[in-house]
């Protein structure tokens, strides 16, 4: 039985709560999102061990979790803000939230310990922005953690900034670096980087 059958509710009604509630339209496109970048992308024999973190984990930074040339990886996943979509000489520009849900205490990688909203350098792997506001079809982009932009506010140290992700970010179509159009060739140097620190 789907759920709408369980609900009792038409296509067309579910179809006009959610146009009628721009919240849970945005709340049920970024599990949409998320379901299409695992299937489109994680879901090869190049990854072993697809699964998904509960969002309550703290712990646990990403939103999808897999084994890639036997390392563990982790890929956050962001969609661009409506709003904030323009076009300018051909380009498509938006920005997207890169951060927490809430402010939480972190320990940065200098093992000082900071309460924040921002997001941690090193915290997951692999940034996967959906672009569909952008081409009206499942594309994503791919960042490596590292390359990001760090937060610029002044409620931190410098010292502290250097290990803070930006809490929002833009991001063009075209795409610009950091991002790319694929994750396997960031997975690949993320294998490498792994090993070498092991070494």
């Amino acid at each position: 039985m789907s759920v709408l059958d369980r609900w009792k509710t038409t296509l067309a009604e579910l179809n006009e709560i959610v146009s009628a509630n721009p919240s849970l339209r945005g709340f049920l496109f970024g599990y949409v999102s998320e379901y299409k970048l695992r299937k489109l992308w994680f879901s090869d024999d190049r990854t072993s061990q697809v699964r998904k973190y509960d969002n309550h984990l703290r712990a646990k930074k990403g939103d999808i979790s897999f084994v890639f040339d036997g390392e563990e990886m982790n890929v956050e996943s962001k969609s661009l803000q409506t709003s904030s979509i323009r076009t300018t000489n051909g380009t498509c520009v938006g920005r997207f939230q890169c951060d927490a849900s809430d402010r939480r205490p972190v320990t940065l990688p200098n093992g000082e310990e900071v309460a924040t909203t921002c997001l941690v350098v090193g915290e997951f792997d692999l940034l996967a922005v959906c672009l569909f506001e952008f081409v009206n079809d499942w594309v994503f982009a791919f960042a490596k953690n590292a390359d990001l932009p760090r937060t610029s506010s002044t409620k931190y140290t410098p010292a502290q900034r250097q290990y803070l992700l930006r809490g929002t970010m833009e991001i063009t179509w075209p795409l610009r670096l950091p991002f790319r159009e694929e994750p396997f060739s960031l997975l690949e140097e993320l294998a490498r980087e792994k090993k070498q620190y092991r070494a």
